[in-house]
């Protein structure tokens, strides 16, 4: 990747929001001896950068990045990213991914763009342009304002594209022909929970405080908006990993954004007192949609994680009326799963 500083300071001492030298991803496993990343390489969609003939011709591709769903793998002379879906809905992940890619493309956004798609054995693949830059950081508090300000502009833009199209509720972008679906934003939402999250005690209260959304236009969402997934290039941000993008209410985008940047931020070890609540303010997202953004994801850690979430604590959150309110609420909760060894 290209290395860009532009538009940044040197931090002072009481700016960093945790000590220098953390992280909030963690080591990525490359290739390390019995790792996932050595496995995947000797199988046959790794072994020589292969996919099948359509994506041979833009290999060979270096190293591989594994994660716990997708693969990726740089071509050598850096043209291009070979993407690797694996695990849940290979295919429909990779689908969603390559109709978000164009369709955002063509409202203006800065995306990679797609070369070639295809399967093989259990995977789906992509192979997609390769774009330069560095990713949004928020190790210190500036930082995290830099990344707002960027991701409320890259929200706006994508969320104008849809937003007069007549769209309904669901996963990704195309909408297909589905006889006056009637979908509401609450069902699109609590269908994304698994069923253990109805046998909670808190499920009935919780579902019914979801129905204030339905009201709402429905829009475009990106679906994963962080900090890694907006490189910076110059004057231009591009936008990457767009397989959760969806259609429903603006304020998931928003709530997603909010959840992504205080849990990275309570996990990277910055104390509750040092949450940046002036950039997080910025974020329009507070009330039951953030707290169904945080059972969305207990429900994706271990198994017992989910229970450790209370009926009090949905209230608290579900209760916020400010996005303030909302992330002091929600790196206070995060903080306790956290110090209670849920994986970030």
């Amino acid at each position: 990747m290209v290395e860009n500083t532009a538009g940044q300071h040197a931090a002072a001492a009481d700016d960093f929001l945790y000590l220098a030298g953390t992280s909030t991803t963690g080591p990525s496993p490359r290739n390390e001896p019995g790792s996932p990343a050595e496995i995947a390489v000797e199988v046959g969609t790794l072994s020589a950068g292969r996919t099948d003939q359509g994506g041979e011709r833009f290999g060979p591709f270096g190293p591989a990045t594994v994660k716990p769903f997708s693969i990726t793998r740089p071509a050598v002379d850096q043209s291009a990213l070979l993407k690797i879906y694996r695990g849940v809905e290979p295919l429909a992940r990779r689908d969603r991914e390559a109709d978000a890619l164009r369709m955002a493309r063509l409202s203006g956004v800065s995306t990679p763009s797609v070369l070639a798609t295809g399967e093989h054995v259990d995977h789906a693949w992509s192979v997609l342009s390769f774009v330069p830059g560095t990713p949004c950081s928020i190790a210190t508090a500036s930082g995290v304002d830099d990344f707002v300000r960027r991701a409320l502009s890259v929200i706006a833009q994508v969320h104008s594209h849809g937003r007069w199209l007549g769209l309904t509720p669901g996963s990704g972008w195309r909408q297909e022909s589905d006889g006056g679906s009637t979908v509401t934003h609450r069902e699109f939402l609590s269908g994304q929970l698994s069923p253990r999250c109805r046998r909670q005690p808190w499920w009935q209260e919780f579902h019914a405080m979801l129905a204030a959304l339905d009201p709402e236009p429905t829009v475009y969402l990106q679906g994963d908006i962080k900090p890694e997934h907006l490189l910076i290039d110059g004057a231009r941000v591009h936008v990457v990993d767009w397989e959760a993008s969806a259609r429903g209410p603006a304020v998931c985008d928003y709530a997603d954004m909010l959840f992504h940047l205080v849990r990275d931020v309570v996990y990277a070890g910055a104390p509750r007192q040092r949450l940046p609540l002036d950039a997080l303010s910025q974020v329009p997202a507070f009330g039951p949609v953030v707290a169904w953004r945080l059972a969305l994801w207990l429900d994706r850690r271990r198994p017992d994680d989910l229970h450790s979430l209370t009926p009090h604590d949905i209230h608290r959150l579900s209760r916020t009326s400010t996005p303030a309110d909302a992330a002091r609420e929600l790196g206070a909760l995060i903080a306790e799963f956290r110090s209670n060894g849920v994986p970030r």
